[in-house]
C-alpha cells in the first residue's frame, strides 16, 4: 500500500519521539530508544519495544538512546530510528516523500542543526525544515504572539529546558539549558545510591519521579517502595522513598532550570516584561508534568505560571501546524523559518 502523507511534524525528543501528520494530528508517540546487538550492530527493536528492554537485556544486546540533551549523539541510529517511525506513519512504500519539520532546542549549534537535517533527508524526507522548540510549543499551545506584545514560554523536555520570550512572531530573548527530565532521573539514582546504598535502573528512577517526585511540597506525603541491588551484599533489597526525599534529590536540578528562567527575564525589555507579568509564563513539555513545577517556577520568579492542556504534545502539534501554514501561504507562520531555522535541500 502506498503512503500519501505529504507533511509531517516531528518532536525529536531525547526521551520520546512524537509525530504529527497533517489532517490526522499526533499519530505516533514512542520512546527514542534503539535496541541492538553489540557484536553485529544489528537492530533488534525500536521505540516502545526497545524501551521495555532497558536494563533487562542479555549481555550481547544493549538498549541505546541515540539522542542526548536534545541533540543527536549517534547519527546512524537516529537515521534508522527516524526511517522506522516515518515508515510506520507513511507506509513502507511512499508514493511521495514527505516534507518534514522538526522541533529543535533553541541553543543547538549549526553543526547539530545540520546533523538533524541530514538524518531526516537520509530517512526519506523530500524537504526538511527546523523550528525552535519554544516557537513550536507556543503555536501548539494556541498562543498568539504575532502582535507587538510579549509572551514567555518554558518548554521542559527530557534533555533540555528551553526558555523564550516571543513577540511579533519571533524570538526576542531565549536560553536553552541541557538540564531537564532526564537529569532529574539521574539525580534520583545518585540520591538512592548515596542515601540507601542501593543501585536502581533508569526505569525505576523515572517511576520514582512520576509517582512521588515533586517540585513543591505535597499536601499529603506519598511513599513508594522500590527495589534495587544492595551495594554491600550484591543482593536485591527494597526501600521506601518519600516525596520529601524525591524533592531533595532533584532540588539542584530544579534550581538550574529556575536560573535559566530568571536569566531570560533579566534580559527581557521592560515593556515585554510588563506583558509577561500580565499574561503569566506558559509551561509546556513532558517535564512540565512533574508535580508542583508550575508553583515552584511561580514562587521563584514572582510571575504566574500556567500549565497548558496536554503539554507533552505541544511542540509536535506546533511543528505540524507551522508546516501546514508554510504550505498554505499564510504569512503568520512564515517568519518562524527565516533566520531561526535551516532548510534542507530537495531530494533528487
Amino acid at each position: 500500500m502506498f503512503g500519501l502523507v505529504n507533511d509531517i511534524g516531528i518532536d525529536l525528543g531525547t526521551a520520546t519521539c512524537l509525530v504529527y501528520v497533517k489532517g490526522k494530528g499526533v499519530v505516533l508517540n514512542e520512546p527514542s530508544v534503539v535496541a541492538l546487538e553489540q557484536e553485529t550492530s544489528r537492530i533488534v527493536a525500536i521505540g516502545e519495544e526497545a524501551r521495555r528492554m532497558l536494563g533487562r537485556t542479555p549481555g550481547n544486546i544493549v538498549a541505546v538512546k541515540p539522542l542526548r540533551d536534545g541533540v543527536i549523539a549517534d547519527f546512524d541510529l537516529t537515521e534508522k530510528m527516524l526511517k522506522y517511525f516515518i515508515a510506520k506513519v507513511c507506509g513502507r512504500r511512499m508514493l511521495l516523500h514527505p516534507r518534514i519539520a522538526v522541533g529543535v532546542p533553541s541553543g543547538i549549534t549549526s553543526v547539530e542543526r545540520r546533523a538533524v537535517i541530514d538524518a531526516c533527508m537520509q530517512a526519506g524526507a523530500r524537504r526538511c525544515y527546523l523550528i525552535e522548540e519554544p516557537l513550536a510549543a507556543a503555536i501548539g499551545a494556541g498562543i498568539d504572539f504575532s502582535q507587538p506584545s510579549g509572551a514567555m514560554v518554558v518548554d521542559v523536555g527530557g534533555g533540555t529546558t528551553d526558555v523564550a520570550v516571543l513577540s511579533m512572531g519571533q524570538v526576542v530573548v531565549s536560553r536553552s539549558v541541557r538540564v531537564a527530565g532526564n537529569e532529574c532521573d539521574e539525580a534520583i539514582s545518585r540520591y538512592v545510591r548515596t542515601e540507601f546504598g542501593i543501585v536502581i535502573g533508569e526505569r525505576t528512577a523515572e517511576e520514582i519521579k512520576i509517582e512521588v517526585g515533586t517540585a513543591w511540597p505535597r499536601s499529603v506525603r506519598r511513599t513508594l517502595e522500590v527495589r534495587g541491588r544492595d551495594l554491600a551484599t550484591g543482593l536485591p533489597r527494597t526501600v521506601s522513598i518519600t516525596s520529601g526525599q524525591a524533592h531533595t534529590a532533584i532540588k539542584e536540578t530544579l534550581e538550574t532550570m529556575l536560573s535559566a528562567i530568571r536569566a531570560v527575564l533579566e534580559q527581557t525589555p521592560p515593556e515585554l516584561a510588563a506583558d509577561i507579568m500580565d499574561k503569566g509564563i506558559v509551561l509546556t513539555g513532558g517535564g512540565a508534568l512533574l508535580h508542583g513545577l508550575d508553583r515552584y517556577f511561580s514562587h521563584g520568579t514572582g510571575v504566574a505560571v500556567n500549565l497548558v492542556e496536554d503539554p507533552v504534545t505541544c511542540v509536535v502539534r506546533g511543528t505540524g501546524l507551522a508546516l501546514e501554514s508554510l504550505g498554505s501561504g499564510s504569512g503568520r507562520i512564515s517568519p518562524f523559518w527565516s533566520g531561526q531555522s535551516t532548510i534542507g535541500g530537495s531530494m533528487p
